[in-house]
């Protein structure tokens, strides 16, 4: 039996190195930590350096330990430099409100339902008449007008408007976007108008980026131009190079429901099928023995060009990688191990960016692969037909089955749910996209010849339609997909431990994993019989920060009583993506209950008195002292903690942010001067206590 290390020699590097990179981010900081462990592995070289020959076999230990520390100490580093808070002249060291800042636009204005949106650097910060260097970046927010700003990749502003670091809602479960937005390197965002900031003549585009928008451009020109209707457009512009700003968030849903939203967002499987296309029509150099090697440079390169093309993203880098490795083994004329190369990818890739790690398309990008080449030919061997048609229609549905293994936890841990149509939807989504995205390779290779650019797009159109039908029709079904999972990181690797003692006993045979595979799965039931448990005994009140609305939720047990405005009950995006993740969060997804008593302005629940003041308070100094432990004020009620202390006793009061944030700022300093708790929601995020 050779050790798995020894078969994987990666895996003896990349474990390490992400441990590192994860214990860096939550427990350690700073180069110091870095040296200090570098230091430790030192002993065991020099211990394994004076060894005699005869004896190093035994101790072959000691080199194994070192690189281990090394490695660890690489990821702890990597984090530390990564990072931006700790160089001097990064923003949020230099910046002060009222202070001049330039900035150079890193992309073109994006067009979004409200804004043009683009990506930004700082340049320098101005501070008493001294500019001292700025280094970060920050996304920029334009205001609609009549006429999109006249700006273009590579143009210098200046601004004098006071800059807003990026922080999150603070809702039970929401999108970590601050986070998201920092292992990006972004740190600031800023909104503005046409008459909030200068342009000044300084341009400085980088050549090769500044042609990749112009390419991007004439792509999303040129599908626009040719493709019918508004849906088929965006997904033709998200299938081929991963533009995803026209997408429509209900047809996205449907997608994501179904099983099949990797076909929208650019993976492994479209660079597979490009790269498949690429080595059929780079054949002809096979013939020619002197130049036989540029058919994989060739190929690579445009696989290189094209995942920049479409972002960058992890799972595409991730395959860019992987197909560089494959090509670099042919040159040499070697066949690599697939999982070693999956180690080695992912290790470049870490050293590129070690947040990746937390980035949910490289996860499942590495989950999809490493399932596929595990469990895609046993599966496969389930069935045999004689047919070729049958036999490639088996082929496909196996590698969609084994790809859901490794995947579903993941999708159920972030996602919270599981799509059960995934089988049927994958069986037709799948060829049906990959004869759209050569389709679109076509139109862009025809684009000059009217003729055939427009049959192309005609036809593009009608299978682009065909399959947006087809996917809306299938998430129509009540059971298409299951909602409102809700496993905790210890529940989902237990699912992995599980799947592991499983396949051991299926595929190698080994009786005593049937017991473990037993054990973890009973372990997983137990996890998730405590989590009811504590759902059933628990009394939440929830106000949320919701900007322009009201929104509070009475959580007892599993069930859930809302309050709020009824275009929450209504708007699917405002509610999945801020309720949503908080009813999830505490295991109460499912329709809100309906009681009169929660319907008034005052009620009693579990001994604690909530008020409800909203734009109908009056004060009235004739009525008897009313007294709340807990007072919400929404919609911007004419109020005035004076008068309110002389007819509520309150321990509690809380501003939601459906009130104006400087109404506020002026209620929450006569607060303190009356000695009243104050919360604000807009600034500290969702309100919960237990009741």
């Amino acid at each position: 039996m050779i050790p798995i290390w020894k078969n994987i020699p990666f895996l003896r590097y990349v474990i390490p190195f992400a441990g590192g990179i994860i214990c860096s981010w939550y427990f350690l900081s700073g180069w110091e930590t870095a040296v200090i462990l570098f230091l430790l592995s030192i002993p065991f070289q020099i211990l394994f350096s004076i060894v005699k020959h005869q004896k190093k076999f035994v101790y072959s230990w000691m080199p194994g330990i070192s690189i281990t520390i090394i490695c660890f100490t690489f990821g702890v580093l990597l984090v530390w430099l990564k990072l931006n808070n700790h160089h001097p002249q990064w923003i949020g060291v230099n910046y002060k409100p009222g202070d001049v800042v330039q900035i150079r636009l890193l992309e073109p204005l994006t067009e979004r339902q409200k804004t043009y949106k683009a990506l930004a650097e700082f340049i320098s910060v101005e501070h008493n008449g001294k500019t001292n260097k700025a280094k970060g970046n920050l996304i920029l927010y334009f205001h609609k007008d009549s006429i999109p700003p006249p700006l273009q990749y590579g143009n210098t502003l200046a601004i004098n408007k006071p800059l807003q670091e990026i922080k999150n809602a603070g809702n039970p479960g929401g999108f970590d976007y601050k986070r998201y937005a920092l292992f990006n390197g972004i740190t600031h965002q800023i909104f503005l108008n046409k008459n909030e900031y200068v342009l000044l003549k300084e341009t400085k585009q980088n050549f090769f980026w500044s042609n990749m928008y112009k390419v991007r451009d004439y792509v999303l020109q040129t599908l626009r131009k040719n493709i019918r209707g508004d849906q088929e457009t965006s997904v033709a512009e998200a299938l081929l190079i991963g533009y995803r700003d026209d997408l429509d968030r209900d047809l996205v849903q449907a997608y994501s429901n179904t099983g099949v939203v990797h076909i929208i967002a650019i993976s492994g499987l479209h660079l597979g099928l490009i790269y498949w296309l690429l080595l059929i029509l780079l054949t002809p150099l096979d013939k020619i023995k002197r130049i036989k090697w540029l058919k994989p440079v060739l190929a690579v390169a445009f696989l290189w060009i094209f995942s920049l093309l479409t972002g960058a993203g992890a799972s595409v880098l991730r395959s860019a990688v992987m197909f560089s490795f494959i090509a670099g083994g042919e040159l040499i004329g070697r066949k690599g191990n697939i999982y070693n190369s999956l180690a080695a990818s992912a290790f470049v890739l870490l050293c590129y960016n070690p947040f990746f790690l937390w980035d949910v398309g490289f996860q499942l990008s590495y989950a999809a692969v490493l399932s596929i080449v595990l469990f895609m030919k046993p599966i496969y061997n389930w069935v045999s037909f004689e047919n070729k048609f049958l036999d490639k229609a088996w082929q496909l549905n196996a590698v969609t089955l084994s790809a859901q293994i490794l995947t579903l936890p993941l999708a159920m841990y972030h996602f919270h749910q599981s799509p059960n149509l995934f089988f049927i939807t994958n069986f037709v989504a799948v060829p049906l996209s990959s004869i759209i995205l050569f389709g679109e390779i076509l139109l862009m290779s025809a684009s000059f010849i009217p003729i055939i650019s427009n049959w192309t797009g005609f036809a593009l159109s009608y299978l682009l339609k065909w399959m947006n039908q087809f996917i809306i029709w299938t998430d129509h079904f009540s059971f298409a997909v299951t909602d409102g999972i809700m496993h905790t990181p210890l529940q989902t690797i237990t699912l992995y431990l599980f799947i592991a003692a499983t396949a051991i006993r299926l595929l190698k045979k080994e009786r005593k994993a049937a017991k473990w595979s037993i054990g973890f799965l009973c372990l997983f039931f137990c996890l998730q019989s405590y989590e009811i448990y504590k759902t059933s005994q628990q009394k939440k009140l929830v106000v949320y920060n919701l900007s322009q609305h009201r929104a509070i939720d009475l959580m007892i047990g599993s069930d859930y009583y809302f309050i709020g405005d009824s275009v929450l009950l209504q708007d699917g995006f405002l509610r999945n993506f801020h309720l949503k993740p908080s009813r999830i969060f505490y295991r109460t997804y499912h329709s809100p209950k309906i009681s009169p008593a929660f319907q008034s302005n005052i009620f009693t629940i579990h001994q604690k008195k909530i008020l409800l003041i909203n734009t109908n308070y009056q004060y009235d100094s004739t009525q008897p002292k009313i007294i709340a432990d807990v007072v919400i004020v929404s919609k911007n009620p004419k109020l005035y903690i004076s008068n309110f202390i002389k007819t509520i006793d309150c321990k509690q009061i809380i501003f939601d942010s459906s009130n104006p944030q400087w109404k506020v700022a002026l209620w929450k300093k006569d607060c303190t001067r009356f000695g009243i708790n104050a919360f604000s929601t807009n600034e500290q995020g969702a309100f919960v206590m237990n009741l």
